[in-house]
C-alpha cells in the first residue's frame, strides 16, 4: 500500500502553504516552494518514487514517449498520488493535449486541492482554449497560494480587461 501524504496534507506541508502564503519576498518563497514540491514527490513506495523520476527527466530532455509511458505507469499504480497526476498533465499539455492535461489537473486537485502548479497549469489551459474568466480564477487562487509569483500576476493583469471590462 502505497502512502499518499500529498493527500493527508501532513503538518509540513501544511506549515510550508502556510509560510509561503505570508512570505516576505520572492526568494524566500522560492525556497518554500522548493521544499513544498519535495514534500509532495514523497509517495511513501521507492518504485513509484523512481517512476516520477524517470517520467520528470524523460520531459526534462523532451522525450514526451518515455515521459507518458513512465506517468501513466504511475497513476496506474498510485492513483492516489497527486504529484502523478501533476506530472502526467505536464506531459499532455507539452503534447498539446489541453483535454487529457486539464482532466490530470482536476484529478491533482481533488487529491491535493492546494496544488498551485495544478492551479497554474489550468490557468495556462484555460488561457490556450479561450476561457479567460477561469483561467483568471485559477490564476486568482494561485494567487492566494503563493503571492510572489510574477507570472501569475502578469497573466491576471493581462486577464483583467477581458474578464471585469474596461475601467474608465
Amino acid at each position: 500500500m502505497v502512502s499518499h501524504p500529498a493527500l493527508a496534507q501532513d503538518g509540513s506541508a501544511e506549515d510550508l502553504l502556510s509560510q509561503l502564503a505570508q512570505a516576505e519576498d520572492a526568494r524566500a518563497a522560492e525556497r518554500l516552494e522548493r521544499q513544498l514540491r519535495q514534500e509532495w514527490s514523497k509517495s511513501g513506495s521507492a518504485a513509484m518514487d523512481l517512476l516520477l523520476k524517470r517520467g520528470q527527466d524523460a520531459l526534462d530532455v523532451d522525450n514526451v514517449e518515455a515521459a507518458m509511458e513512465h506517468l501513466t505507469a504511475l497513476t496506474d499504480h498510485a492513483p492516489d498520488f497527486a504529484e502523478g497526476w501533476h506530472a502526467l498533465a505536464l506531459v499532455y499539455y507539452r503534447a498539446d493535449m489541453f483535454g487529457p492535461a486539464a482532466d490530470a489537473l482536476e484529478r491533482t486537485l481533488a487529491l491535493n486541492p492546494d496544488h498551485f502548479g495544478a492551479l497554474r497549469g489550468l490557468g495556462a489551459i484555460f488561457e490556450q482554449v479561450d476561457k479567460p474568466h477561469l483561467a483568471y480564477d485559477a490564476y486568482s487562487r494561485v494567487l492566494s497560494l503563493r503571492p510572489h509569483d510574477s507570472d501569475v500576476i502578469e497573466a491576471l493583469e493581462r486577464l483583467e480587461r477581458q474578464v471585469n471590462g474596461q475601467t474608465l
